[in-house]
């Protein structure tokens, strides 16, 4: 199964046989990765029905629920990790999110795309127009995306919320940016990956 790199870095960080909570798991592919390859106990959340449809046929765990109404329906510490990729920019209070994700799990993984990254700033600059690429496919007027965050925006958000970042990759497609990254990430690296913990 070949998975996006985000997703295959971020599997590294899942314990084995632990139980694991994926908010906005999409079509199920992560989940059904993490129980092949980790041995996961794995349920997913999704709003889309057709996501939750395509969950269903792989045979993974899902319940219909709007992160935006909260996890409350989670007692502390329910899981060893709560996994959350590429949606944090699109919820309505993603530092409430990332709050509830540390309070029902031991440890957390987040994955968003940076839009500190040289690219959409350079497309911004020169076309004077929200920048569309690979990583950002939507128009500014259909874009789930309502909190554009950098890098430095989520560590900042991190240190006042006291989060420990445990570890943290960025990752890019590009050849020139795989060697930069590594030194300026905010400015060169497309996705960010943090594996967090409270």
């Amino acid at each position: 199964m070949m998975l996006r790199i985000d997703l295959e870095i971020l599997q590294q960080w899942i314990a084995p046989n632990s139980r694991v909570l994926d908010l906005g798991c999409g079509d199920g592919t992560l989940l059904q990765s993490l129980t092949e390859t980790r041995g996961i106990e794995g349920y997913g959340l999704e709003i889309d029905p057709e996501r939750i449809t395509a969950c269903i046929e792989k045979g993974v765990n899902v319940i219909e629920t709007d992160i935006n109404q909260g996890l409350s329906q989670y007692p502390d510490d329910s899981f060893d990790t709560v996994v959350m990729t590429n949606s944090l920019q699109a919820l309505t209070r993603p530092d409430r999110t990332l709050g509830e994700m540390l309070r029902i799990g031991k440890e957390c993984v987040v994955t968003f795309p940076n839009f500190g990254n040289i690219r959409s700033r350079t497309f911004l600059a020169v076309r004077g127009r929200m920048p569309v690429t690979k990583q950002l496919t939507y128009q500014w007027f259909d874009t789930p995306n309502i909190h554009f965050c950098t890098v430095r925006d989520f560590e900042a958000l991190c240190h006042d919320m006291e989060i420990r970042v445990l570890h943290r990759e960025v990752v890019t497609e590009r050849k020139p940016d795989r060697h930069l990254k590594s030194i300026w990430p905010n400015l060169f690296g497309e996705t960010a990956v943090y594996h967090l913990s409270k």
